[in-house]
């Protein structure tokens, strides 16, 4: 049963159970995750990264959230999904916010947008959004899609000034509507100090345990990608492994005339064979 707003939101609360968010991006991926009961989905623009082969999520375009979030749409409609608003579609006033965020909605069936920042520009546009029936997920800490700007992507917040600009993103996100807010890459207590100060749920990734909700992309948690895991996720499997080593096998029965077998061919009766020849 797809959550409310308001049941999100009621995970601030203390003893609610934390909220599972992970990421997907077609229909195969958002099924699966529906039928593992996760509580949100989101398509996220880390898609960029680990489906289009990009180095970063700035050249995920409008279009690509859109196509992909239709097919997680189909995968899990039973399931609160959040969309993407990708680098430079919120950013240059509430027209084109508003215009993008109800392109998805209307384009997608998402239930929600979440946009990344606290900046007079973003938390106007979470204003005008949530006033006109946009929810919104807000997201501060470590900005993926400026992280440039922010120096890299390194960890937010760990000096005093940078602590305190976290938890004014976070308080200000909430004010201007925000359901929830993600927070990236920033040391655990400050995210224990940020969580206790909002009225609204936070969503942690590589942010520590004390946050009332976790989200992971769902490659890292498969392990679709070999190699050293992410000190902000954990691999729960290797599917990457897997997958490589399936289609050698099959490489390799082809080669040596295993595949296909009998019980993969088709037959024919011998007279309608004759009358070929």
């Amino acid at each position: 049963m797809k959550l409310t707003l308001a049941q999100i939101v009621a995970a601030r609360d203390p003893g609610a159970p934390p909220l599972v968010m992970v990421t997907a991006y077609d229909y195969p991926g958002a099924q699966h995750a529906q039928n593992a009961g996760v509580d949100l989905i989101l398509v996220g623009d880390s898609l960029g990264n680990v489906v289009l082969g990009y180095d970063s999520t700035a050249p995920v375009r409008l279009s690509d959230i859109a196509h992909h979030a239709r097919a997680a749409r189909r995968g899990a409609p039973d399931t609160f999904l959040i969309a993407d608003l990708p680098f430079g579609t919120y950013h240059t006033g509430v027209q084109d916010a508003m215009r993008s965020a109800v392109y998805l909605i209307q384009e997608t069936g998402a239930d929600a947008v979440k946009m990344e920042g606290s900046s007079p520009e973003v938390l106007e546009a979470t204003r005008t959004l949530t006033r006109n029936g946009v929810p919104v997920m807000g997201h501060v800490g470590l900005l993926p899609q400026t992280a440039t700007a922010q120096g890299g992507m390194k960890v937010q917040g760990r000096d005093e000034a940078g602590a305190r600009a976290v938890l004014e993103a976070a308080l200000g996100v909430q004010e201007a509507g925000a359901f929830a807010v993600v927070l990236e890459v920033i040391p655990a207590r400050l995210s224990r100090v940020i969580s206790e100060r909002l009225s609204i749920p936070t969503i942690g990734i590589g942010a520590g345990p004390y946050c009332r909700g976790q989200v992971l992309v769902t490659h890292d948690l498969l392990g679709v990608y070999e190699g050293q895991a992410k000190k902000i996720a954990k691999r729960y499997a290797e599917v990457g492994q897997i997958s490589t080593q399936a289609i050698r096998d099959y490489a390799a029965e082809v080669r040596g005339g295993q595949f296909p077998g009998k019980e993969n061919s088709f037959v024919i009766k011998d007279d309608v064979l004759d009358k070929l020849y």
